[in-house]
Protein backbone atom coordinates (compact mmCIF):
# COMPACT_ATOMS: atom_id res chain seq x y z
CA UNK A 1 0.00 0.00 0.00
CA UNK A 2 1.60 3.30 -0.94
CA UNK A 3 0.10 6.65 0.68
CA UNK A 4 0.79 10.05 0.23
CA UNK A 5 -1.27 13.02 0.16
CA UNK A 6 -1.55 15.79 -2.77
CA UNK A 7 -2.13 19.85 -2.11
CA UNK A 8 -3.84 21.19 -5.41
CA UNK A 9 -5.62 19.60 -7.99
CA UNK A 10 -2.96 20.33 -10.63
CA UNK A 11 -0.93 18.26 -8.39
CA UNK A 12 -4.12 15.44 -8.55
CA UNK A 13 -3.90 15.88 -12.33
CA UNK A 14 0.09 15.55 -12.64
CA UNK A 15 0.31 12.38 -10.50
CA UNK A 16 -2.74 11.00 -12.60
CA UNK A 17 -0.45 11.91 -16.26
CA UNK A 18 2.55 10.19 -15.07
CA UNK A 19 1.06 7.16 -13.86
CA UNK A 20 -1.11 6.76 -17.18
CA UNK A 21 1.73 7.08 -19.15
CA UNK A 22 2.48 3.62 -17.16
CA UNK A 23 -0.04 1.97 -17.55
CA UNK A 24 -0.99 -0.60 -19.92
CA UNK A 25 -3.12 -2.29 -21.96
CA UNK A 26 -6.14 -4.22 -19.51
CA UNK A 27 -4.90 -2.32 -16.54
CA UNK A 28 -8.11 -1.41 -14.41
CA UNK A 29 -8.18 1.40 -11.74
CA UNK A 30 -11.14 1.31 -9.22
CA UNK A 31 -11.48 4.80 -7.31
CA UNK A 32 -13.19 5.27 -4.15
CA UNK A 33 -13.99 8.60 -1.98
CA UNK A 34 -16.49 11.03 -0.88
CA UNK A 35 -17.85 13.04 -3.83
CA UNK A 36 -15.32 16.20 -4.24
CA UNK A 37 -12.44 13.98 -3.40
CA UNK A 38 -10.73 14.16 -6.60
CA UNK A 39 -11.51 10.87 -8.27
CA UNK A 40 -12.38 12.75 -11.59
CA UNK A 41 -9.45 15.11 -11.53
CA UNK A 42 -7.12 11.80 -11.09
CA UNK A 43 -8.69 10.70 -14.04
CA UNK A 44 -8.12 13.77 -16.34
CA UNK A 45 -4.39 13.13 -15.57
CA UNK A 46 -4.57 9.50 -16.31
CA UNK A 47 -6.10 9.84 -19.57
CA UNK A 48 -3.55 12.69 -20.44
CA UNK A 49 -0.82 10.75 -19.68
CA UNK A 50 -2.38 8.29 -22.06
CA UNK A 51 -2.70 10.56 -24.93
CA UNK A 52 -6.17 10.96 -25.15
CA UNK A 53 -7.05 14.56 -26.17
CA UNK A 54 -10.64 14.40 -25.23
CA UNK A 55 -11.89 16.84 -22.41
CA UNK A 56 -12.73 13.96 -19.44
CA UNK A 57 -15.97 14.70 -17.25
CA UNK A 58 -17.50 11.54 -14.82
CA UNK A 59 -20.21 9.90 -16.85
CA UNK A 60 -22.63 10.30 -13.64
CA UNK A 61 -25.73 9.57 -16.26
CA UNK A 62 -24.11 7.59 -19.01
CA UNK A 63 -22.36 5.02 -16.71
CA UNK A 64 -19.10 5.21 -19.09
CA UNK A 65 -17.33 7.64 -21.24
CA UNK A 66 -14.78 6.32 -23.77
CA UNK A 67 -12.03 8.09 -24.73
CA UNK A 68 -9.84 7.66 -27.95
CA UNK A 69 -6.63 9.47 -29.49
CA UNK A 70 -3.91 7.48 -26.70
CA UNK A 71 -1.68 4.55 -26.47
CA UNK A 72 -4.95 2.51 -25.80
CA UNK A 73 -8.96 3.53 -25.22
CA UNK A 74 -9.51 4.48 -21.94
CA UNK A 75 -13.23 3.82 -20.38
CA UNK A 76 -14.18 5.51 -18.10
CA UNK A 77 -16.87 4.14 -15.70
CA UNK A 78 -19.35 6.00 -12.76
CA UNK A 79 -21.08 3.44 -10.91
CA UNK A 80 -22.24 5.38 -8.47
CA UNK A 81 -26.10 4.97 -9.87
CA UNK A 82 -26.16 1.70 -10.04
CA UNK A 83 -27.38 -0.78 -7.61
CA UNK A 84 -24.96 -3.58 -7.31
CA UNK A 85 -23.33 -5.76 -9.70
CA UNK A 86 -26.22 -7.41 -12.00
CA UNK A 87 -26.89 -3.60 -12.61
CA UNK A 88 -23.15 -3.81 -14.47
CA UNK A 89 -23.63 -7.25 -15.78
CA UNK A 90 -26.95 -6.89 -17.17
CA UNK A 91 -25.76 -4.16 -19.50
CA UNK A 92 -22.69 -5.91 -20.53
CA UNK A 93 -20.26 -3.52 -18.72
CA UNK A 94 -18.17 -6.25 -17.96
CA UNK A 95 -17.20 -6.64 -21.67
CA UNK A 96 -15.21 -3.75 -21.41
CA UNK A 97 -12.90 -5.49 -19.17
CA UNK A 98 -11.69 -7.63 -22.16
CA UNK A 99 -11.30 -4.91 -24.54
CA UNK A 100 -7.56 -4.22 -24.84
CA UNK A 101 -8.01 -0.54 -22.91
CA UNK A 102 -7.61 1.14 -19.87
CA UNK A 103 -10.50 0.89 -17.71
CA UNK A 104 -10.87 3.63 -14.60
CA UNK A 105 -13.79 2.67 -12.29
CA UNK A 106 -15.72 6.07 -10.01
CA UNK A 107 -17.33 4.05 -7.04
CA UNK A 108 -15.83 0.70 -7.77
CA UNK A 109 -16.89 -0.50 -4.22
CA UNK A 110 -20.54 -0.87 -5.83
CA UNK A 111 -18.93 -3.34 -7.91
CA UNK A 112 -16.28 -5.04 -5.67
CA UNK A 113 -17.03 -8.15 -5.99
CA UNK A 114 -16.37 -8.92 -10.25
CA UNK A 115 -13.47 -6.38 -10.74
CA UNK A 116 -10.40 -8.00 -12.26
CA UNK A 117 -7.86 -9.73 -10.54
CA UNK A 118 -4.96 -6.64 -10.30
CA UNK A 119 -7.23 -3.94 -9.99
CA UNK A 120 -5.51 -1.22 -8.65
CA UNK A 121 -7.79 0.34 -5.93
CA UNK A 122 -6.87 4.19 -5.07
CA UNK A 123 -9.18 5.26 -2.31
CA UNK A 124 -8.80 9.27 -2.26
CA UNK A 125 -10.14 11.35 1.39
CA UNK A 126 -10.54 14.98 1.84
CA UNK A 127 -11.39 17.96 -0.13
CA UNK A 128 -10.59 20.96 -1.60
CA UNK A 129 -6.54 21.37 -2.22
CA UNK A 130 -5.83 18.51 0.45
CA UNK A 131 -6.43 15.16 -1.44
CA UNK A 132 -5.07 11.90 0.47
CA UNK A 133 -4.51 9.07 -1.51
CA UNK A 134 -4.07 5.31 -0.51
CA UNK A 135 -2.73 2.87 -3.49
CA UNK A 136 -2.72 -0.96 -4.02
CA UNK A 137 -3.25 -3.73 -6.10
CA UNK A 138 -5.46 -7.15 -5.50
CA UNK A 139 -3.29 -9.46 -3.91
CA UNK A 140 -3.74 -12.04 -7.19
CA UNK A 141 -0.40 -14.19 -6.38
CA UNK A 142 0.38 -12.26 -10.06
CA UNK A 143 4.27 -11.80 -10.41
CA UNK A 144 2.84 -7.99 -11.86
CA UNK A 145 2.12 -6.82 -8.73
CA UNK A 146 5.35 -5.68 -7.83
CA UNK A 147 5.68 -4.15 -10.69
CA UNK A 148 2.58 -2.18 -10.74
CA UNK A 149 3.78 -0.90 -7.26
CA UNK A 150 6.52 0.46 -8.79
CA UNK A 151 5.19 2.25 -11.41
CA UNK A 152 2.78 3.92 -8.61
CA UNK A 153 5.63 4.80 -6.57
CA UNK A 154 7.51 6.33 -9.90
CA UNK A 155 4.22 8.56 -10.66
CA UNK A 156 4.43 9.40 -7.42
CA UNK A 157 8.12 10.63 -7.63
CA UNK A 158 7.87 11.83 -10.91
CA UNK A 159 4.82 14.58 -9.84
CA UNK A 160 7.06 15.47 -6.96
CA UNK A 161 4.95 14.22 -4.43
CA UNK A 162 6.11 12.54 -1.10
CA UNK A 163 4.85 9.45 0.36
CA UNK A 164 3.38 9.29 3.75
Amino acid sequence: MIKFKTTSAEMTEHFGEALGRRLAAGDVIALDGDLGAGKTCLTRGLAAGLGATSFVSSPTFTIVNEYEGGRFMMFHFDTYRLEDEDDFINAGLDEYFDRGGVCVIEWSEVIKGILPKGTIHFRITGTGDERFFEAGQDDDGDDDRDSMSERIAEAVREAGIETL
